[in-house]
């Protein structure tokens, strides 16, 4: 039975994942359990929103089809644009010796997933080079690299590389977002890190604080202005690396323009606390878009091909993700508040791409305290290098899958 497609404009998508991130918090009210494990509204709703396509294709009544592209990216990139705004001269200097050894971890973890779906997968009699459409590529990679490096496989001969690669991601996604709150609660709780951090909030932060009930109209407006000059040089700094031959995601590039922008005002003897908490609040308001509209979009159908072998295989990089980053990550990241923060972005990333890890961080981070280098750390390492270590590593294992099937 053939079933309808509905094609949903760009405004409609919008307005629905509005209208999902109100339904998930009025449901983070009415279940405070939600609240406990740091589940996001946008997460909540959108999930549901998901499911509801899901039951809709299932049935042959509607596919539901989203333009939402365009708009969801340029959330993306404002949201990038305000991180890169919230980070001052001192944190850059705190931030450099963090990114060497958080770059190690994630390059580190990316290969020990592509050794974890060669093994299972040698055991379970996969393919090899199916198998490996359930490590680094649909993890670390997302969507991205499932579409960009399932192809290769496709061509060694590996069929339904493609459609088993856009599943994988798919499960990423959906564990990352449910998981990564919970973890960081957990990993918290388990250190005691809660008490310090809420008293550390009252010590240092009370000004600013004190100074959100004076946001007025004229500070946002001058926030959303500064934000896009953001991504104006973000472009700028995007195009001129292209001339060179470096490919470099503009959401990166936004959040250096981000950086700019925050250095620029820095200049100024003026107190701008006031104007960075309202880049802060913009920035917040367009990842809970973006989320929400990733969510809503996706197509939970792709995971019904799921075997037990391939279910086997993801169970398998979820708990290697969550052991990772607990024992290594958190610990060798300083095992203090923002390291279980980080830990928790490393989550979001290593499962399903740099949105969930940044909608999980900042779910912890309203529960306890913000953490300003986790929020610099995390979107260099989830958003460029370690785009550019995991395609080195991707390479050289699709070289070792072949090399098992004997493919020259």
């Amino acid at each position: 039975m053939e079933t309808t497609s509905v094609t949903i404009s760009m405004f409609e998508t919008l307005g629905l994942a509005v209208i999902a991130i109100y339904f998930g918090d009025w449901l983070r009210h009415i279940f405070p359990i939600l609240r406990k494990y740091c589940l996001p509204a946008s997460v909540v709703g959108g999930t549901i929103f998901s499911i509801i396509s899901l039951l809709l294709y299932s049935t042959h009544i509607v596919e539901l089809k989203f333009d939402y592209q365009t708009i969801n990216q340029f959330f993306y990139c404002l949201f990038f644009a305000a991180c890169g705004s919230a980070a001052n001269v001192s944190l850059l200097k705190k931030g450099g010796k963090l990114i060497i050894i958080f770059a190690v971890l994630a390059a580190l973890l990316a290969i020990m997933q592509n050794i974890i779906s060669l093994g299972i997968g040698d055991m379970m009699n996969v393919n090899p080079l199916i198998s490996l459409m359930t490590g680094s590529i649909p993890m670390t990679g997302g969507h991205g690299n499932a579409a960009s490096f399932a192809p290769l496989a496709e061509e060694a001969g590996a069929i339904g590389a493609m459609e088993v690669a856009i599943a994988s991601a798919t499960f990423g996604l959906i564990v990352g977002c449910v998981l990564g709150g919970p973890f960081g609660n957990f990993i918290i709780k388990r250190h005691k890190l809660d008490t310090s951090s809420i008293k550390q909030t009252l010590n240092e932060n009370l000004p600013t604080q004190a100074k959100r009930l004076y946001l007025n109209k004229s500070e946002v407006i001058n926030a959303v202005f500064l934000l896009c000059i953001a991504l104006g040089l973000g472009q700028v700094i995007n195009s001129i690396l292209k001339h060179y031959d470096v490919n470099f995601p503009i959401h990166v590039s936004c959040m250096f323009g981000g950086i700019i922008v925050r250095l620029l005002c820095d200049i100024s003897t003026k107190d701008h606390q006031t104007l960075y908490e309202a880049m802060d609040t913009v920035g917040e308001f367009a990842l809970g878009l973006f989320v929400s509209m990733s969510i809503i979009t996706m197509k939970l159908w792709h995971l019904s091909n799921l075997g037990l072998a391939l279910l086997c295989l993801l169970s398998a990089q979820v708990v290697l993700v969550l052991i990772f980053c607990y024992f290594l990550t958190f610990k060798l990241l300083g095992k203090n508040y923002d390291a279980a923060v980080m830990a928790v972005g490393h989550t979001g990333f290593s499962l399903g791409a740099v949105p969930v890890a940044m909608t999980t961080m900042q779910s912890v981070c309203k529960k306890y305290r913000y953490s300003s280098l986790a929020f610099f750390v995390v979107p260099v390492i989830g958003g460029f290098i370690s785009n550019i270590t995991n395609a080195v590593i991707i390479t050289q294992f699709l070289s070792i899958a072949k090399h098992m099937l004997g493919i020259s």
